[in-house]
């Protein structure tokens, strides 16, 4: 279901100008604040831009900055867990008080600090919120890669003259993957959100880019009149949202052993039950 959502979602945006060809920046002051209707079936905005259209083509950037900021944490992450893992020494030291140091500050005041820096802007944000979660993918592929260097494949594959760069890349790493891909995809959602609360507050997405949070905040001054404007891009940033959550369960169920194998012992429980 997850999955089937997320695929909707975002094959509504990459076909948004066929789906609502309206220009999604284009002013148009004789349609300001028009209710639901088969002309616009999600209304317009203040400015009377097509609120459908605007939140369709938002889903782009949105969902961009989810995967963009997750893609940076988890090359980062991989990286530097993998050096901390398999060299060990001081390299892992070094590494981890770095991390911990990071951890010590709360992820989005770290991202909001640096979006002081680096200045307002979408692109900004995502390496902004990429950078602030290295230290979550960090801990998460050292710990993997900790526990797959104790396994008799990797003294064999030692046993048989293999280099550190092979053993590390072709063996031990591959084998690591699944729980951070997991992880992941479930920071995936986390992304968007913040994405969106930066946006909100105008450090993302400036006018008259349509973004989701961006939308959101544009339309908080006309609740009363257009609550559409707000409401149609905070139920993408649900629906996304959740979508993503069930199809990162669904991975989890899939890619752990130990809880596919309680699937599996649960699911022949009730065959026998039913049986019986």
């Amino acid at each position: 279901m997850g999955a089937l959502v997320l695929t909707l979602i975002s094959g509504s945006a990459l076909l948004a100008p066929f789906i609502v060809p309206r220009d999604p920046i284009k002013i148009d002051p004789a349609r300001t604040l028009r209710a639901p209707s088969l002309d616009a079936p999600f209304g317009t905005d203040h400015l009377g831009r097509d609120v459908l259209s605007r939140a369709l083509h938002g889903g782009r950037l949105s969902l961009q900055v989810g995967i963009v900021s997750v893609g940076i944490s988890l090359g980062c992450g991989l990286a530097m867990g993998l050096l901390a893992g398999f060299s060990g020494g001081w390299r892992d030291m070094v590494i981890m008080r770095a991390m911990d140091a990071l951890l010590a500050c709360p992820s989005v005041l770290l991202a909001l600090a640096m979006i002081t820096v680096l200045g307002p802007g979408l692109r900004n944000v995502m390496i902004a919120v990429g950078l602030a979660h290295v230290p979550h993918y960090t801990r998460i592929v050292r710990s993997s890669v900790l526990t797959a260097t104790r396994t008799p494949y990797v003294d064999a594959a030692r046993a048989l003259g293999c280099r550190d760069a092979r053993l590390a890349l072709r063996h031990i790493l591959p084998n690591a993957l699944a729980p951070v891909i997991v992880v992941a995809t479930l920071g995936i959602p986390t992304a968007i959100v913040v994405g969106a609360g930066f946006s909100f507050l105008g450090l993302g997405a400036q006018p008259p880019t349509p973004e989701w949070g961006a939308m959101v905040s544009g339309g908080r001054e006309y609740l009363r009149r257009g609550w559409w404007i707000s409401t149609t891009p905070g139920l993408m940033i649900l629906l996304s949202v959740l979508a993503i959550n069930l199809l990162g369960d669904g991975l989890r169920e899939a890619l752990d052993p130990l809880e596919r194998d309680g699937l599996i012992a649960r699911s022949r429980g009730m065959s026998v039950g039913g049986g019986g």
